[in-house]
């Protein structure tokens, strides 16, 4: 027997449009009032971005918009046409990761993961705007973000030691040189 479902509201309108995501220029048709969340991981295929309250409490879906941090799950996606929006896909420049992506790994800002690419976002818009925040400004940028494994100490270390690698005038390439094993001999 097949169902047939009524939606409840009618179908949106589809739009053209068109953005830079990631340094890609990408233009495509969405419903007028699509979430921009929703483009960029369902439309897009962009799934670093990731869901979390739908509330904007959380800042699991925080990307950049011209360079300035937002949540997508509160913007609908006309809001941000013609725009350049970068994720935590576009922090990185090809193989050699952002600086505060190899801090996170380093001093253990990242546990479960789930909520790292909206802290990675929010600090990499701190470090373009403040190469050298205290440790007041570091707390400030990510107050919207919620982390449940971390205690946030160790996020605060990786924005200082990512802070150290920016001031020291390290570029991203001699940042992410291979290195040893730091733990050689542990078989786990």
């Amino acid at each position: 027997m097949v169902q047939h479902r009524l939606p409840m509201l009618p179908p949106s309108d589809e739009v053209d449009w068109a953005a830079s995501v990631n340094g890609n220029a990408i233009s495509t048709r969405v419903e007028s009032n699509a979430i921009l969340l929703d483009v960029i991981r369902d439309s897009l295929g962009i799934l670093g971005t990731k869901r979390g309250c739908d509330m904007g409490t959380c800042g699991c879906c925080s990307i950049l918009i011209d360079g300035s941090p937002r949540l997508s799950c509160l913007m609908l996606a006309q809001e941000a046409d013609g725009c350049e929006i970068t994720t935590v896909e576009g922090l990185s420049e090809g193989h050699h990761l952002h600086p505060i992506q190899e801090t996170f790994t380093e001093c253990g800002g990242s546990q479960c993961g789930f909520c790292t690419p909206g802290f990675l976002v929010v600090i990499s818009a701190l470090l373009e705007e403040n190469p050298d925040p205290t440790d007041v400004e570091i707390k400030s940028a990510i107050e919207g973000n919620l982390c449940r494994c971390t205690g946030y100490q160790q996020i605060v270390d990786s924005v200082k030691e990512a802070s150290g690698i920016l001031c020291r005038g390290d570029t991203v390439e001699n940042s992410t040189e291979p290195k040893s094993d730091p733990h050689p001999g542990f078989t786990g």
